[in-house]
C-alpha cells in the first residue's frame, strides 16, 4: 500500500463537517434537482408491471420469492403502510435512493480526492445517466442496487486510507443487506475481493477482520439462502427458463458495451473511462487498484452470464468519481480550464434531450412524436413485440382498464357462480392488476402459476368456476369441461401481449389443487 494514500485527518476521526456546505454544494444542488424531476415524473403514467407484483409481494412477506430475495417486499411493505398505495408514494424511497447515490458518489470522489469541480462532475454524471433515472423513478430492486456496490466500494477505500480494519465489519453488513435486495451483490463484492489480490493488496486477506465482515454478510444473507435451499433454489430454475426460452435480447460483447455508452450517457464515456486510467495508471489511484478490477470483473463475469442492458449500471459510480479526481487533474492548465464549463454544458444539453426517453416527463402522444422525431427508441431488454411505446413504458398502461375488462365479465355471472369463482392471471402484473384494483370493482383476490404466486396456491377455489386471463383458448379447452370468451383486454399504449381475450372456464376436468403443480410458470 502506498504511504501517499493515507489521509492522517481522517486516521484520526476528523472528517469534515460541512462538506455539503463547502466543496459538496455542488453536488448538493445536483442532487435537489434530481429530487424534482422524479418529484414531477413519479406521478406520471402508471404502474410499472414489477411494482404491481412487489405489492403483492409485501402482502406475503417471506424470506425469500422465486425471483428475487426478500428486501424488496419488506420495503414495498413499509411503505404501503406507511405511505399508501399511490406512484408516488411507493416510489418515494427509489426516488430518495437515486438522490443518495448522487451524494455518496460526490463523497466518494472527494475521498479519492476530487475537489469541487471533480465532485460535481461525478454526480453530474449520475443526474444525466439516462439508465439511473430509468430505474430511480420506479420502485424496483434495480433502484436500490447502486447505493450497495458503491457503499461497499466506499468503505473499502476508507479502510485503506484510515487503516481502521474494523471497517470491514460495515463491509460486511452492506453487502449482507444488499444480497438481501439482490443475489448480484455477490459480483461485485466477489470482484472487490479478488481485486486486493490482482492490485497485491492480499495480506488484507490475512486480517481477521475482513472474515469478520464476510461472517456478518453470510449470517444477514443466512435466512435468504435457507429459504432457497428449502425451495430448492428456484431462482436457479427460473434463471434455467429463461435461457432456455431465449426471452432475453442476445448481446455481443460489443453490443453490451455499447449500450452502457448509450444508457450512462454518451458524453459521460470520457469519465468513467477517465475513472479506469485513475485505478490502473495513476500513482494517486493505485492504492484503490481493487475498486477497478472489481469493476472489470463485474464486467467479465455479467457478460459470460447472458447480460441485460442494466446489470453493470451500479458499477459505473464508482468509475464517474474517478473520473472526476482525473479529469479534474488534466483540467488545471489555464489555457483549457474553459473546458470545465463547456463540457459540462454539453453534457447537459445532450442529457436534457435523452431524459424524455428514460423519464416520463412528457405527455405521451408527445412521447410518441418526439421519439419518432429524434429516432431515440431505448435498447430492448426482452423479444416482445412492441407497440408504439418502448417497453419502459409501455408497461405502465392498461392495468385498471384490465381490472374493469375482468369485472365486467365477473359481474356477468349469476351472483351464486361468482362467489366460487377464481381469477387467473397469466403472470404477475395481470395477477398483480387485479390485486390492486380489483377492490374499486368488488373482485376477489386472483390467483396464477406465474413466479411466486405460484406459492400462494390456488387459495380455497375448486376449479369448477374461473375466469382465465392471458391464457390461449387452446390451452382453456383442454381443461375445462366447458368454456366461452367473455371479453378483451386492450390498451392502445400497452405491451401487445397484454392484449387478450377473457375466457370462462365452467368445470375444470381435475380439482384445482390437484392440477396446481401444473400451473407453474416460472419464466
Amino acid at each position: 500500500m502506498s504511504p501517499s494514500v493515507v489521509d492522517p485527518a481522517a486516521a484520526t476521526g476528523k472528517r469534515e463537517s460541512s462538506w455539503l456546505l463547502g466543496t459538496g454544494l455542488i453536488v448538493a444542488l445536483i442532487a435537489s434537482i434530481k429530487l424534482l424531476v422524479h418529484a414531477y415524473a413519479s406521478g406520471n403514467y402508471g404502474y410499472f408491471i414489477d411494482e404491481l407484483y412487489y405489492l403483492a409481494c409485501s402482502k406475503h412477506l417471506d424470506f425469500g420469492y422465486v425471483d428475487q430475495p426478500p428486501l424488496i417486499a419488506l420495503v414495498t411493505a413499509l411503505e404501503r403502510i406507511v405511505l399508501g398505495e399511490s406512484l408516488r408514494a411507493i416510489r418515494f424511497l427509489p426516488v430518495l435512493s437515486g438522490v443518495s447515490l448522487i451524494l455518496l458518489t460526490g463523497r466518494f470522489a472527494r475521498e479519492l480526492g476530487a475537489g469541487r469541480f471533480g465532485q460535481g462532475l461525478a454526480a453530474l454524471a449520475i443526474l444525466l445517466a439516462p439508465g439511473f433515472l430509468a430505474t430511480d423513478n420506479f420502485l424496483s430492486m434495480n433502484a436500490f442496487e447502486p447505493l450497495f456496490w458503491v457503499g461497499c466500494a466506499y468503505v473499502y477505500v476508507r479502510i485503506v486510507k484510515t487503516g481502521n480494519q474494523k471497517l470491514w465489519l460495515w463491509f460486511g453488513v452492506i453487502a449482507g443487506v444488499g444480497l438481501q435486495n439482490k443475489h448480484s451483490m455477490l459480483i461485485f463484492a466477489f470482484g472487490l475481493i479478488a481485486g486486493l489480490v490482482l492490485a497485491g493488496q492480499w495480506r488484507l486477506l490475512r486480517r481477521p477482520w475482513i472474515w469478520a465482515g464476510g461472517l456478518v454478510a453470510f449470517l444477514i444473507f443466512l435466512p435468504n439462502l435457507i429459504w432457497n435451499i428449502q425451495h430448492h433454489f428456484p431462482f436457479l430454475e427460473l434463471q434455467a427458463n429463461i435461457r432456455r426460452n431465449g426471452r432475453n435480447v442476445d448481446l455481443t460483447p460489443a453490443a453490451f458495451l455499447a449500450q452502457q455508452v448509450l444508457t450512462m450517457l454518451p458524453f459521460s464515456a470520457p469519465i468513467w473511462l477517465g475513472g479506469l486510467w485513475f485505478y490502473f495508471f495513476r500513482d494517486e489511484g493505485k492504492g484503490f487498484r481493487a475498486v477497478g478490477w472489481a469493476f472489470a470483473i463485474a464486467c467479465a463475469v455479467i457478460l459470460i452470464l447472458n447480460p441485460r442492458v442494466y446489470y453493470l449500471w451500479p458499477a459505473f459510480p464508482v468509475l464517474f468519481a474517478a473520473g472526476g479526481v482525473m479529469w479534474e487533474t488534466w483540467l488545471r492548465d489555464p489555457r483549457i480550464r474553459w473546458v470545465r464549463f463547456a463540457y459540462p454544458a454539453l453534457m447537459i444539453l445532450v442529457g436534457v434531450a435523452l431524459a424524455p426517453v428514460a423519464v416520463p416527463v412528457l405527455p405521451v402522444e408527445t412521447y410518441i412524436r418526439y421519439e419518432a422525431a429524434l429516432h431515440l427508441r431505448p435498447p430492448a431488454i426482452e423479444r416482445w413485440k412492441l407497440g408504439p411505446l418502448p417497453q419502459l413504458y409501455a408497461d405502465q398502461f392498461g392495468w385498471e382498464e384490465m381490472a374493469a375488462a375482468v369485472s365486467r365479465a365477473y359481474y356477468s355471472l349469476p351472483p351464486g357462480v361468482r362467489a366460487r369463482t377464481a381469477i387467473f392471471g397469466g403472470n404477475y402484473g395481470q395477477a398483480g392488476a387485479i390485486d390492486l384494483f380489483g377492490p374499486k370493482y368488488g373482485l376477489p383476490k386472483a390467483i396464477s402459476g406465474h413466479q411466486s404466486y405460484f406459492y400462494w396456491g390456488p387459495r380455497e377455489y375448486t376449479g369448477e368456476s374461473i375466469i382465465f386471463m392471458g391464457t390461449n383458448q387452446r390451452r382453456v379447452d383442454a381443461m375445462c369441461a366447458s368454456s366461452q370468451k367473455v371479453g378483451r383486454v386492450d390498451h392502445p399504449y400497452s405491451m401487445p401481449f397484454e392484449h387478450f381475450d377473457l375466457f370462462y372456464c365452467s368445470g375444470l376436468k381435475w380439482p384445482l389443487k390437484e392440477y396446481w403443480p401444473k400451473m407453474k410458470t416460472w419464466d
